[in-house]
């Protein structure tokens, strides 16, 4: 039985499954490319042929147009396909809509590639699901003991609670237009927030997919041209750049808040000008990491990119042995979405 790394190998393009003939992720347009999720640091333009769920090839349809993939194959959960000598199926991985660890199995070993993911419940994308490996390709982005996520209902009723206490200020929320946004309303509304969700017009066209794909996400408005005296009182919702610009300054004496894995950082909160900072993640923390690699019961594991030191480190004190792949260009949103 031939070790993965005989067969699953780290190239200038990304990570390539040379049995199969086909990258997962990469980094520049190559012909064969499966894809985990449409976040632009693993979504890339330019591919010859893309196979990944329909959910995520209709964000990279959104997102790219033309440059999603000259021809697009749609796989479902658990549907298994071969692509050269390779068995290939794609499992929920709860990072955002679409989202999918990719499973391989070649002359009887198995590897997994996890894409980005985590494990608490989201409403609005299908729950991550372990799958046994020989060897299990992780993400590390919060792989350090201080990142420990509180639930994000209790962050959501921490929002809540202070547009009660101040109903004449309109609160703003930093966040991504992929994932994140749609997942901050989706909390709201479980929350009993049955009012309109006023949205800069960054964030509108994605939700228009969630939609189309059959996430509701209740009354949506936009933000732009609404006069101040609709806002105050209000939720918006904003990119992170938006929020520390001019555009904010149309809102009343708003209360800036920021919805990130980041925000347990308080001086990137403090140095953001974020008032009040939501620790909500689309990534597993330490905890859930730590759990992944028990669940798969893989006896390696590989770190595509994060902080993988100190996840390699715990996996060898469990005697499993660890393996930096270093792969540059994935985290590059996350990056984007703190700043």
């Amino acid at each position: 039985m031939p070790h993965p790394e005989t067969w699953l190998k780290v190239l200038p393009n990304g990570l390539f499954c040379e049995p199969g003939g086909f990258y997962i992720d990469p980094m520049r347009p190559v012909d064969r490319a499966v894809i985990t999720h449409g976040h632009s640091d693993h979504a890339r333009p330019g591919h010859r042929a893309v196979l990944a769920t329909a959910d995520t090839l209709a964000v990279m349809r959104a997102r790219l147009g033309d440059g999603a993939g000259q021809s697009q194959q749609a796989l479902g959960w658990h549907e298994p396909i071969t692509m050269g000598e390779v068995r290939v199926w794609l499992s929920p991985a709860g990072h955002v809509l679409g989202s999918a660890q990719v499973a391989m199995e070649y002359q009887g070993s198995r590897a997994v590639v996890s894409g980005d993911y985590k494990r608490v419940p989201d409403p609005t994308c299908a729950a991550f699901e372990p799958v046994p490996c020989d060897v299990f390709v992780t993400e590390a982005t919060f792989a350090l003991p201080v990142f420990v996520h509180p639930p994000p209902e209790d962050e959501i009723r921490r929002l809540l609670d202070s547009v009660a206490l101040f109903p004449a200020r309109t609160h703003v929320v930093g966040c991504y237009s992929l994932g994140k946004c749609q997942r901050v309303i989706a909390l709201l509304r479980q929350a009993g927030w049955d009012r309109p969700i006023w949205l800069h017009g960054a964030l509108i066209a994605m939700c228009e997919v969630y939609r189309q794909r059959g996430v509701e996400l209740g009354e949506l408005r936009p933000a732009t041209g609404a006069a101040k005296a609709e806002l105050v009182g209000a939720i918006v919702l904003a990119p992170p750049s938006a929020v520390a610009d001019r555009w904010a300054r149309r809102l009343e004496d708003p209360v800036v808040a920021a919805a990130s894995g980041w925000m347990r950082v308080r001086q990137r909160a403090k140095s953001r000008g974020v008032e009040l900072p939501l620790v909500i993640s689309d990534h597993a923390d330490w905890n859930e990491l730590n759990t992944t690699l028990d669940d798969v019961g893989a006896p390696e594991v590989w770190v595509t990119h994060g902080r993988e030191e100190a996840l390699i480190h715990a996996a060898a004190q469990r005697g499993i042995r660890g393996r930096a792949l270093r792969l540059l260009g994935y985290g590059e949103e996350d990056e984007a979405e703190a700043a």
